[in-house]
């Protein structure tokens, strides 16, 4: 389903570059969860950007499928991002303004679904939150808040979801309730899941798992 090769990153800082990502190649199975290990600041939610084509990587090919998802333009990667990959940060990012049956909504919206608020809801029930869609994400738990993010990725149908530490900003009860959720769902909707962590435990739950680390990428 995803192949990567040879995909390189790297930043201006203060003038000096420093290379993020160092020649990664990457094959990921239709179906399968696959774990990315690595410290902070190992260049694991730079890979993610770059697989999703929120950035652009310097060199290297990305290709998903049969398409070469490098040579998109911005707006097409923009348009094959909402079409086939759903994306989960550790931070949420809900819109605040937004109920939580409206962040959810919002990503069918774009696509003009026509059956949206059936699949919204739906999907809310598959995560447990049926019952607070009418509620603002600052009067949400973490846990519901990460629930909710998940459902708006998961509620898109993308083939694959791309999760950025996942867990990170959960106590340890509410993160595995919060993961057992994403696998669950995972199964559930036939998807790939493709996650990011520095979390051994949930990286154990993955079928195949790569450690990054100083911008290289190996298969444990």
């Amino acid at each position: 389903m995803l192949k990567v090769s040879n995909l390189s990153k790297a930043f201006q800082i203060e003038g000096k570059s420093h290379q993020i990502l160092k020649s990664i190649n990457l094959e990921v199975d239709a179906g399968i969860a696959v774990s990315i290990l690595g410290k902070s600041g190992s260049g694991k939610s730079t890979l993610l950007s770059a697989l999703s084509g929120i950035i652009n990587s310097d060199d290297g090919d990305i290709f998903y499928d049969d398409i070469n998802f490098s040579s998109l333009s911005m707006e097409e990667k923009t348009k094959f991002r909402m079409n086939n990959i759903g994306f989960i940060f550790q931070d949420f990012k809900l819109v605040t303004h937004l109920t939580v049956l409206e962040n959810v909504l919002l990503p069918l919206e774009l696509k003009n679904i026509s059956n949206r608020e059936e699949i919204a809801r739906m999907t809310l029930e598959k995560v447990g939150l049926e019952g607070r869609v009418n509620a603002y994400p600052a009067t949400l738990s973490g846990g519901e808040k990460q629930r909710v993010a998940m459902a708006r990725s998961m509620g898109m149908s993308a083939k694959l979801i791309l999760a950025d530490e996942p867990n990170a900003n959960l106590d340890i009860e509410t993160g595995n309730f919060v993961i057992d959720y994403l696998f669950k769902l995972k199964d559930e909707l036939q998807q790939t899941l493709l996650l990011v962590t520095h979390d051994e435990q949930l990286a154990k739950r993955c079928d195949r798992t790569y450690v990054l680390e100083n911008g290289v990428l190996n298969l444990r």
